[in-house]
């Protein structure tokens, strides 16, 4: 036989094996049982996330103690340390730019025996849109300071006129003679989750934006001639309060803030589950924002909050944190304000509630720093 004709030969018994091995995976699409694929998965996710954790919570002291450099030495050169910190908070945010494309619209708007407006200011593609209202009396030559009122995830601008657990603290704060803004912002956990996932794609985030819409919205309030633009605090309830803490840091106009449920061991509560609270995963994939723990635990970013008066409000039945835990947290920030050698500007209202707005504290913290 010729060479030829072996060489044949050999394509033939090549193809031959080849077909019979595409059969016998076709009979079998996995060459590796199911189970062995399972678990090697398991264990390589097990790692990954061990691996990062470790990062998150066991790393955390020592990375964010070499990436912090405050100086106490007083409360400009606190605010000049921490500028670098600042810088990178707002790449955590990372709020666009918006653009003013239209004058601030002003409609009556009634919340029972309250008469407010419903205000809205067009940002091109976008709207910011409040609920603002007034305490009786107010006016160019009376004027008052404001509060930026901000809802949770659950509820509306008209929430916090109502009872509930906000016991209608807006209400409240207009007893009081304080004017009170209440910006509307993205309510649900689906609706976050969607628009979230748009904005990482865009290099910023849904807190970031809303931001940017709050602060357009202060442009226009702040030049109504019965606000006193000097005097103004902001107090969010649950993601409400999530604002505050967000917002304070990039917004030097809000001078006093109340952060009611929401306060907490950040990197426990975003990175280890326990039955003793609650987790915002596998549900809440919104409350997930890049960097945030590279070096901005709660603590730490109450550092870029003073030497502003802050309240924290935490009840003992809130299951969103292990209230010790809230406490031990808040032991590590009261430090930024004792190092400056002012700390009756920060306060702990640790109650016996649940996930609430705690009134009376909260009004009197506002008529000592704000009035």
């Amino acid at each position: 036989m010729s060479k030829k004709y072996w060489k044949s030969q050999g394509y033939i018994l090549v193809f031959i094996l080849l077909v019979s091995t595409l059969k016998a995976v076709g009979q079998n699409n996995n060459i590796v049982p199911p189970e062995v694929e399972a678990a090697r998965t398991d264990a390589y996710e097990k790692q990954l996330e061990n691996y990062l954790r470790h990062y998150l919570v066991n790393e955390y002291e020592a990375r964010a103690g070499n990436l912090w450099n405050r100086d106490y030495s007083s409360a400009d050169a606190l605010e000049r340390s921490v500028a670098p910190n600042r810088r990178r908070w707002e790449e955590v945010l990372s709020p666009p730019v918006l653009t003013k494309s239209g004058p601030l619209e002003r409609k009556p708007y009634a919340l029972g025996e309250i008469q407010a407006e419903w205000v809205a200011l067009p940002l091109t593609l976008l709207t910011a849109e409040a609920v603002l209202a007034f305490p009786a009396g107010a006016s160019e030559q009376k004027q008052v300071p404001i509060v930026i009122v901000q809802h949770g995830i659950a509820s509306t601008p008209e929430t916090p006129f109502s009872l509930g657990n906000y016991h209608a603290y807006a209400k409240a704060l207009l007893k009081a003679g304080f004017a009170v803004l209440v910006p509307m912002n993205l309510k649900s956990v689906e609706r976050r989750n969607n628009v979230e996932r748009f904005a990482r794609l865009a290099g910023t985030s849904l807190p970031g934006i809303e931001l940017v819409r709050l602060q357009h919205l202060l442009d226009a309030v702040l030049a109504d001639p019965r606000v006193d633009a000097e005097r103004v605090g902001m107090w969010g309830v649950s993601l409400g309060g999530m604002a505050t803490m967000f917002w304070m840091p990039l917004e030097s106009r809000i001078k006093v803030g109340i952060v009611s449920a929401w306060f907490n061991q950040r990197r426990n509560k975003m990175a280890v589950p326990d039955e003793r609270y609650s987790s915002f995963f596998p549900r809440e994939d919104h409350a997930f924002f890049n960097g945030w723990l590279t070096e901005f635990s709660d603590d730490d970013l109450v550092s870029l909050i003073a030497p502003r008066p802050l309240m924290i409000q935490h009840g003992k039945n809130d299951n969103i944190a292990h209230w010790p835990q809230v406490v031990e947290e808040y032991n590590k920030a009261i430090v930024h304000y004792q190092k400056l050698k002012i700390p009756e500007r920060i306060e702990l209202n640790l109650h016996e509630g649940g996930h609430e707005a705690i009134v009376d504290e909260g009004i009197r913290f506002l008529n000592t720093w704000l009035k």
